[in-house]
C-alpha cells in the first residue's frame, strides 16, 4: 500500500482527497529528458507527462464514483509513477465489485470518441503543418488513452481486466475459489511480462511486473485465509441483515476504546472489559455495518428494548479481525 505520509495533498473534489506521491517526480523527471527528440521543446514533453496523468486521474474517478453509486466507500486516490489507486471499499458483492472495476476503464472508452473527433479536427484545421507540436500532443494523448485501456483490460490480476474476471467468476465459484483463480491467472501474466520486461531492456515493465507479483501474492494470501474463514462455525440464530450470512463464532471483533476482542453476539454488543455498547456491528462476510438489533432472526421485544438504551458511545460500531488476519 503506498503511504500517505510520502504523499502530498493536491486538492479535494466531489469528496475524494487526490494526493501525489514523491516517486512521481523523480519518474517525471526521467521521463521527460527521455522524450526530448520527439517535441522541438521540453515544455511540450512536460504537457504529454501532464496528460498521461489526467487521464489516470479521471481513470480512477471513475472507479471512486461508481464505487460510492454502488454503496462504497471511496475518499482517496494516489498518483505514484506506475500510474495511480484509488482506495475504494465497494460492498462485497460481486455486482458491485464488478460495476466498480468497470467504471474505469469506461472512461477511457468514453475519453476515445472525444480525443478521435478532437484530432479529427485538428488534422482538418491543418495543425499538422501549422503548429506540428501540437498535433504531436494530441495525436500522443490519443495513444496514450488507448494503451491504457488496453493493458488494463488483460485479464491479469491485479489489473482491471483481472479483477472484472474475478468478479464474474465470483458468481459461479465464490468469493475465496474465484479470487484464487483470479490471482493465479495474474502470477502467469506477470510472469510472462517479467519476461518481456528482460528481452526489452525496459526498467518500466519491470516495475510493473514487480507490482503485479505483490498483488498477486498479497490477494492469494487473503483467498486462502477466505477459504478458512468459510469453514467456521457460525451462529445459525443472527444474520446480516445486508447480505442474510451468518456471523461467524469467536472473538472477531475488537472493542474502540479498550482494544479488548470479543465475540460480539455472545455479549450481546456489550465490551466485556469496559462495559460500551454498540449500535452497529460490522459483518465480515460483506464488510458492511448494521445495527445490532437488526441482526437477530427473531428479534425479540426485550433484545431490541436493551438496545435502544445505548451508552454516549453507542454512535461507534466496534471494529472487526479482518479475513485475512485469521490464521
Amino acid at each position: 500500500m503506498l503511504s500517505r505520509q510520502r504523499s502530498f495533498h493536491l486538492f479535494r473534489f466531489a469528496g475524494v482527497d487526490v494526493y501525489l506521491h514523491w516517486w512521481w517526480f523523480l519518474a517525471a523527471i526521467y521521463e521527460i529528458q527521455g522524450g526530448i527528440s520527439r517535441y522541438s521543446s521540453i515544455g511540450w514533453n512536460i504537457a504529454e507527462y501532464l496528460a498521461l496523468f489526467v487521464i489516470v486521474l479521471m481513470h480512477e474517478y471513475g472507479h471512486a464514483l461508481m464505487c460510492r453509486k454502488v454503496g462504497g466507500i471511496a475518499n482517496r486516490i494516489v498518483l505514484w509513477p506506475l500510474g495511480g489507486v484509488a482506495y475504494v471499499d465497494p460492498p462485497m458483492r460481486p455486482a458491485a465489485i464488478l460495476w466498480s472495476i468497470v467504471a474505469g476503464p469506461a472512461v477511457n472508452v468514453a475519453l476515445w470518441p472525444i480525443l478521435s473527433g478532437l484530432e479529427t479536427l485538428a488534422r482538418a484545421s491543418g495543425w499538422a503543418y501549422a503548429n506540428p507540436n501540437a498535433y504531436l500532443l494530441l495525436h500522443n494523448v490519443w495513444w496514450i488513452n488507448i494503451a491504457l485501456l488496453v493493458f488494463n483490460m488483460l485479464p491479469v490480476y491485479p489489473l482491471d481486466g483481472g479483477k472484472i474476471l474475478w468478479s464474474l467468476l465470483w458468481f459461479v465459484m465464490g468469493r475465496a475459489r474465484s479470487l484464487m483463480a483470479a490471482t493465479v491467472l495474474g502470477f502467469v501474466g506477470a510472469i510472462g511480462l517479467i519476461a518481456l520486461a528482460v528481452w526489452s531492456r525496459s526498467l518500466w515493465l519491470g516495475l510493473i511486473a514487480a507490482y503485479m507479483v505483490f498483488n498477486c501474492w498479497g490477494g492469494w494470501k487473503h483467498a486462502r485465509a477466505l477459504i478458512q474463514f468459510a469453514k467456521l462455525p457460525r451462529r445459525d440464530e443472527f444474520q446480516c441483515p445486508r447480505c442474510k450470512t451468518s456471523p461467524p463464532i469467536g472473538e472477531f471483533w475488537k472493542c474502540n476504546h479498550c482494544n479488548q476482542g470479543f465475540d460480539t453476539f455472545a455479549k450481546q454488543a456489550t465490551c466485556p472489559s469496559c462495559g460500551t455498547k454498540f449500535a452497529e456491528t460490522y459483518c465480515l462476510d460483506c464488510n458492511q455495518r448494521s445495527p445490532f438489533s437488526e441482526w437477530t432472526r427473531d428479534r425479540s421485544p426485550l433484545l431490541s428494548h436493551s438496545l435502544d438504551s445505548h451508552s454516549p458511545d453507542s454512535d461507534f460500531a466496534e471494529r472487526a479481525t479482518t479475513p485475512a488476519e485469521i490464521r
